[in-house]
C-alpha cells in the first residue's frame, strides 16, 4: 500500500470532495468546483526534448507549435509546495524524455519532502548506474520504462532511433541498484502494443520476470489517424482502442464520448514553462487555462478559464477536438 502512505486527512477529504462534486455534476449537468477543493494529482513536464523520434508523438516528430525547453527546478518546487497539502500523486512527465533534465532529482526530492507519491516515465537510454542511484536517493516512487518490443526490429518500429539493448541494460542497472540499496522505485515495463510487436506478447511476462521487473503494463496505442492499413493498428481487437464502423468504414474510438470527464476534477497538467492545460491530451497546449508565473494554482483552478472549459466539456465534449481521441472511459490497458 505504498501509494497510500501520504494520504493525510486533508488530502483524503479533498479527494472525497472532488469525487462527490464530480458525481453531482454528472447527475445535474452543471459543473461546479467546490470552493475549497484543489487537484489531487498533477503532471509536471520536465522537458519537451527527446533523444528518440517516435511517430504519433510531437516530441519525437519535433512538431510542437508551443515553446519548447527545460523546466526550472526551483519553480517546480514552488508549484509542489503550493499544491502539496491536497496532492496524492505527482507525475513528472508530459512530453519529452524526463531523464534529459539534469535536475529532475531535485523535483523528485521535493515530492519526497512532502511525502508525495512520485512517478516518471523514460525510454531508459539514460539509466546509468549513477542516475539510478540518484533517482533512488531522491525518493522516486515509481519508474515506468517504455520497452515496446522484444527484438531490435520490433522495438525500433515505434521507438525510432532507439536501441533495445540500452533499455535492457538500463533495466538491469536499476534492478541491481535497488538490490544493493535495499530500496527503490516500483519498476514498471510499459509495452505499447502495436501491429509490429503484438505477436511478442506471449513472451513479455516471462522476459519481465527474468529481468526482475515489478510490473508489466500492456497499453493500447493512441493513433492520430486510425485507418485501414495503418502500420501500427493491431489485428486483435482487444489490443486496440478503435473499431471499424461496418457502414462508414471509419475507424473511431470504441467508447462513447460522455459529456463529462473525471480528469477535469482530479488533476491538472503543467508544461515546462508553467502553462496550465486541462489534461495530457492537450500536447501542444491549445487550451491554456492560466500560467503559474502570473497566478497561483488556486487562482487558475477556480478561475474563469477553467470554469468555462469544464462547462464547454459538459455541454458538448465532442465539440472539443482533443477530446475526440481521448482515452477517458476507453480501453487503454490490454
Amino acid at each position: 500500500m505504498r501509494r497510500l502512505n501520504g494520504l493525510t486527512p486533508r488530502r483524503t477529504a479533498n479527494l472525497m470532495r472532488l469525487k462527490w462534486s464530480y458525481l453531482r455534476a454528472q447527475r445535474t449537468g452543471q459543473p461546479a468546483m467546490p470552493a475549497g477543493a484543489m487537484p489531487t494529482s498533477v503532471s509536471i513536464e520536465p522537458t519537451t526534448s527527446c533523444n528518440l523520434r517516435c511517430p504519433e508523438c510531437p516530441s519525437g516528430l519535433r512538431a510542437f507549435t508551443r515553446p519548447t525547453g527545460m523546466l526550472d527546478a526551483s519553480a517546480a518546487a514552488s508549484w509542489i509546495d503550493e499544491l502539496a497539502p491536497w496532492l496524492t500523486y505527482v507525475n513528472l512527465y508530459f512530453q519529452g524524455e524526463p531523464l534529459l533534465h539534469p535536475e529532475l532529482e531535485t523535483v523528485i526530492a521535493r515530492c519526497a519532502h512532502h511525502n508525495l507519491y512520485s512517478s516518471t516515465s523514460t525510454n531508459a537510454h539514460h539509466l546509468t548506474e549513477a542516475r539510478c542511484t540518484s533517482l533512488i536517493d531522491a525518493g522516486l516512487s515509481r519508474l515506468i520504462v517504455s520497452i515496446d518490443g522484444l527484438t531490435q526490429e520490433t522495438y525500433s518500429s515505434y521507438r525510432v532511433g532507439g536501441r533495445l539493448d540500452k533499455v535492457m541494460e538500463g533495466t538491469r542497472t536499476l534492478v541491481e541498484a535497488k538490490r544493493q540499496l535495499g530500496r527503490g522505485p516500483h519498476l514498471v515495463w510499459q509495452f505499447l502494443v502495436v501491429g509490429p510487436n503484438e505477436h511478442e506478447l506471449p513472451d513479455l511476462l516471462r522476459t519481465a520476470r527474468q529481468c526482475g521487473v515489478d510490473e508489466v503494463e500492456i497499453k493500447t496505442a493512441q493513433l492520430d489517424d486510425p485507418r485501414d492499413g495503418h502500420p501500427l493498428l493491431t489485428k486483435a481487437p482487444q489490443h486496440r482502442r478503435y473499431d471499424r464502423d461496418p457502414v462508414t468504414g471509419n475507424w473511431t474510438l470504441r467508447n462513447e464520448l460522455e459529456d463529462a470527464c473525471w480528469r477535469m476534477w482530479q488533476g491538472t497538467v503543467l508544461t515546462w514553462d508553467g502553462r496550465v492545460v486541462p489534461c495530457c491530451f492537450d500536447k501542444d497546449a491549445h487550451h491554456v487555462l492560466g500560467k503559474l508565473s502570473d497566478q497561483s494554482m488556486r487562482e487558475v483552478w477556480h478561475g474563469e478559464a477553467y470554469r468555462n472549459f469544464r462547462s464547454a466539456l459538459f455541454a458538448d465534449r465532442a465539440g472539443i477536438p482533443m477530446c475526440t481521441n481521448c482515452s477517458e472511459g476507453s480501453h487503454v490497458y490490454a
